[in-house]
């Protein structure tokens, strides 16, 4: 890989496995002994198994192949799928949110097409959806579908006309739903 100067190359990297005490402390320690910074990440648990995704910079350049060949053991040892990407300039820069921060909650019997009707139409309003996770809670008798996302609206609506819009769907899929707005934090 080719860089000049002192430009930081940035990665992406994902990491899926059974989930197990040690995935994030391993994963931070090959980063660290590489001297590389976590400027973002995420992780969570899904159905037993761990994701997590990172953006990492650092500041002397090497090749995708070297993060690779470092996490080879750890991977393996934890019986991980690493997988990483080369990101662009264009990818590597946080953009604040421009619009009003909103989150959206849904509960109700599990059933299918919850995630596919709430996002539609909230998509259909160019909303963009920044977070979404959901899970499903209760018992096997009466299971209950969560569903919370975060939304950037655009220009032009507010929590009340997306909480208006999400009525008549509140009404057909036999859910709750709530919408609110999220204040940003600064520091």
């Amino acid at each position: 890989m080719e860089v000049s100067g002192d430009a930081a190359v940035h990665f992406a990297i994902t990491i899926i496995g059974k989930d197990r005490p040690g995935i994030v402390a391993g994963t931070a320690e090959v980063l660290y002994r590489l001297g590389c910074n976590i400027e973002d990440s995420s992780c969570t648990m899904l159905g037993g198994e761990f994701a997590m995704i990172l953006i990492i910079s650092h500041r002397k350049p090497f090749s995708k192949s070297r993060l690779l060949e470092d996490f080879k053991a750890f991977g393996e040892s934890m019986q991980l799928s690493v997988f990483v990407r080369i990101l662009a300039k264009d990818e590597i820069s946080y953009e604040i949110p421009s619009g009003e921060i909103c989150m959206v909650s849904v509960y109700g019997s599990d059933q299918p097409g919850i995630v596919y009707r709430v996002t539609k139409e909230l998509a259909a309003r160019k909303i963009n959806i920044s977070d979404l996770n959901t899970k499903l809670i209760g018992t096997s008798e009466e299971p209950v579908y969560v569903l919370m996302l975060e939304a950037v609206l655009p220009e032009g609506i507010d929590v009340e006309e997306v909480s208006r819009l999400l009525e008549k769907l509140k009404k057909e899929l036999k859910v709750e739903i709530g919408v609110r707005s999220v204040t940003p934090v600064s520091l």
